[in-house]
């Protein structure tokens, strides 16, 4: 991990470079960890596990709090942890200043105005986003196998999950069962919260699983994933509860995977991301249905459950080898429900393979 890291850093320079950037102070918890290996989540957003100053010399720094000085030693150069204790942004801001870097980046995105201008006074400092995410959206060998570590529980749980999705049963309870199975069969966590929609339910893309009771004869909307090795998955399967599916059911189905089949056997390295979306939308508005897909066909997955590169009819992201991305059309009506069905498509040298 820790080579992987040192070797992303490098990447990361040639990056910065080209921008003209000295030192990049990276505040993003999904890209601290990418290139430290140094704790992928601060759950609480109103206090944080740290920061890193990746710079142009290579004499890059690890800023954090005292809580975590021993985590941060046993990977990373002790003499170049900054513990800071009141005050970070401003602590951090003289400690910059000290250090003499010219041009600072920031990510910001992801700090809050207050903490930004006490961290910017006085530094030349300019927006540096997008810089990291550029590194995160091609996935390495060990990146690939572990999301489809994560991608094979996600597929054990589907086929285990209409086990539990039976009349009587309401969505939270269902949700609460797909929980622990990610955790008994070795996910660290879930990717997200995990959605369970029930009938009229699943016309909402991201339904909260409530007090909704399975009953004879209805869709169920499951939309959910695990984080494995640290990486996620993220899938959806839409069932019938019972053995006599609607004509509406069946025909929606039947639309929702001609597009998704369609919309991947287009994919290819080199196709602009915004043509695979394009596809399942003919589909639809060959069918008549269009109007009823409300969202883009897909995003990035990897570290984080939602990341670059979108799958949307703005996207200007180009299918490069090393990307994983989502294909989920799906097709909503509030009267009985809605169906989507999503793989993780990882796209490769010779075109794109189902995760």
């Amino acid at each position: 991990m820790i080579q992987a890291c040192e070797a992303r850093r490098e990447k990361l320079r040639a990056l910065m470079d080209e921008k003209g950037i000295d030192a990049l102070f990276i505040s993003h918890e999904a890209n601290r960890y990418y290139l430290s290996g140094f704790e992928l989540h601060d759950g609480q957003k109103n206090e944080y596990a740290g920061y890193l100053l990746i710079t142009k010399d290579g004499k890059d720094w690890l800023f954090t709090d005292s809580r975590y000085w021993d985590a941060a030693k046993r990977l990373w150069d002790a003499s170049r942890v900054f513990i800071y204790r009141s005050n970070p942004a401003g602590s951090i801001n003289a400690h910059i200043k000290q250090l003499g870097y010219k041009k600072v980046g920031f990510e910001a995105r992801t700090i809050p105005y207050a903490f930004q201008k006490a961290f910017a006074e006085d530094l030349n400092c300019i927006e540096g986003d997008g810089l990291v995410e550029e590194l995160r959206i091609i996935k390495d060998a060990h990146e690939i196998a572990c999301m489809k570590k994560s991608c094979a529980l996600n597929h054990k749980l589907m086929q285990w999950v209409p086990s539990v999705c039976r009349p009587g049963r309401t969505e939270r309870a269902v949700a609460w069962d797909i929980e622990k199975f990610f955790r008994d069969n070795g996910a660290s966590e879930l990717a997200f919260a995990s959605i369970v929609a029930v009938g009229p339910n699943a016309a909402l893309p991201h339904a909260i699983p409530g007090d909704t009771v399975i009953s004879e004869e209805c869709p169920v909307l499951i939309d959910v994933g695990c984080r494995l090795d640290d990486y996620c998955s993220d899938q959806t399967r839409t069932i019938w509860v019972g053995s006599n599916p609607t004509d509406e059911f069946k025909r929606t189905m039947e639309f929702v995977r001609t597009a998704q089949d369609a919309a991947i056997a287009s994919m290819e390295p080199g196709q602009p991301a915004k043509a695979a979306h394009g596809v399942a939308v003919n589909v639809f508005k060959d069918a008549g249905v269009a109007e009823y897909f409300t969202h883009s066909l897909g995003h990035g997955v990897g570290l984080e459950t939602h990341e670059a590169p979108s799958v949307n009819p703005r996207s200007e992201a180009i299918l490069q080898p090393g990307m994983v991305i989502t294909a989920e059309p799906g097709l909503y009506y509030p009267e009985w429900g809605g169906i989507r069905w999503e793989h993780m498509i990882h796209v490769t040298e010779n075109g794109v393979e189902r995760m």
